[in-house]
């Protein structure tokens, strides 16, 4: 990492640089100079190496009301390079190959130390704008204006501020462009086959949406040993791509004209799969994948995010004597600083493909064409390098 030394000369003294600035809702995003506060304690500073783009990031962006927030600097997924630490910080140092992970892991309080949950008690996970432990940005522009967090890591930016909670340390063999995979959408389907679901060898997955989180409960299920791997999408096209993630078969829910796509499964499968996993993020989908996981032993995991006010319409008759179950995987049920690096050795080891999710690489001022791609449809993941390719 001799190349990472450039960076470490600011310890405690303010950064000027560059970053993304979402100033009004779903206009594009400017370059701007900003000031980067040194970290506080139980922060650190990282110097942003590369950063992906997220359909998370664009929801946001589009939204005029609270969650959305502006000027704001968005960005989730990154990979970067600890610059300096604040103080009571000990688990990582200046040098270290990080991941930023919106999801707060303290390993300390009752649920992260619990097998059971990867939800923090001590720092529960909320549409914040701000930083954790004061409520207040690290970000300001040259005129003293301050600039909005987002999901507690503002990757959008060359350098940024985050709390020891929302970072992992990597092994640093895993290239940047890679590794930023794995700081949320990657990361979130494989662990909801693996983790949230708990694949087994020979079943039947079903999976709503085939879009990069779908791909990778694709993948994830792969890796299970999970024999017939069913995508549903209304894009015919994403079969071709869907094969190169472990997709065995497609059903293109726009052709179901005479019965609902449940019952499509349920005839496909015999009485249902064993595991439904809903990509999309509309509640209609997550009944319908409620309704085709089979009756005994079938679980539908939620992944998609739904407007905030979406309701559920589940029969409780059906939900007592079909004894289903339905649960939500956020970031994929992991526990980040231990299941993380888990993932990381996996591909180091060739055995997790994360190179197929990556369509298309630009440079840090050409984000806006990386937005583009994604609303178009065009792009898996973008990823976005700081420096110059």
């Amino acid at each position: 990492m001799a190349s990472t030394k450039q960076y470490f000369c600011a310890a405690g003294k303010p950064i000027r640089c560059k970053a993304a600035v979402a100033r009004k809702a779903g206009e594009p995003l400017v370059i701007e100079e900003v000031i980067v506060a040194p970290p506080k304690a139980h922060e650190v500073r990282l110097k942003i190496i590369c950063t992906s783009l997220c359909h998370t990031d664009i929801t946001l962006w589009k939204l005029k009301e609270f969650p959305g927030c502006f000027p704001r600097i968005l960005g989730h997924e990154a990979f970067g390079v600890v610059e300096s630490v604040g103080e009571d910080v000990d688990e990582l140092k200046e040098g270290d190959s990080v991941v930023p992970i919106f999801l707060p892991d303290c390993m300390d309080c009752v649920h992260c130390k619990s097998k059971k949950s990867n939800l923090c008690s001590k720092f529960p996970f909320q549409a914040s704008q701000l930083l954790h432990r004061d409520d207040t940005s690290r970000f300001t522009n040259a005129e003293g204006e301050t600039l909005h967090h987002f999901l507690y890591i503002s990757s959008f930016s060359e350098y940024t501020v985050v709390d020891v909670v929302n970072v992992t340390k990597i092994d640093p063999e895993i290239p940047p462009n890679r590794a930023c995979l794995l700081s949320c959408g990657v990361s979130t389907g494989v662990g909801a086959a693996w983790k949230t679901a708990n694949v087994e060898p020979g079943s039947t997955v079903v999976i709503f949406g085939l879009g990069s989180i779908g791909l990778a409960v694709a993948e994830g299920a792969r890796l299970c040993g999970a024999t017939r791997i069913i995508g549903v999408d209304i894009n015919s096209n994403k079969f071709e791509i869907g094969k190169q993630f472990g997709i065995t078969e497609f059903v293109n829910s726009k052709s179901c004209v005479d019965k609902p796509i449940s019952q499509v499964i349920i005839e496909m499968t015999d009485g249902g799969a064993d595991y439904c996993f809903e990509c999309v993020g509309l509640a209609t989908l997550m009944q319908e994948a409620f309704t085709c996981c089979r009756k005994g032993w079938g679980k539908t995991v939620v992944l998609g995010v739904d407007e905030p006010d979406a309701h559920l319409n589940l029969n409780s008759f059906e939900v007592l004597q079909s004894q289903k179950t339905l649960t939500g995987a956020l970031f994929g049920g992991l526990k980040p600083k231990s299941d993380v690096p888990i993932l990381v050795k996996r591909y180091l080891d060739k055995e997790l493909q994360l190179n197929k999710f990556v369509t298309h690489e630009v440079n840090f001022e050409d984000i806006n064409k990386a937005f583009d791609l994604l609303i178009q449809g065009k792009s898996l993941r973008c990823v976005i390098w700081m420096d110059k390719l």
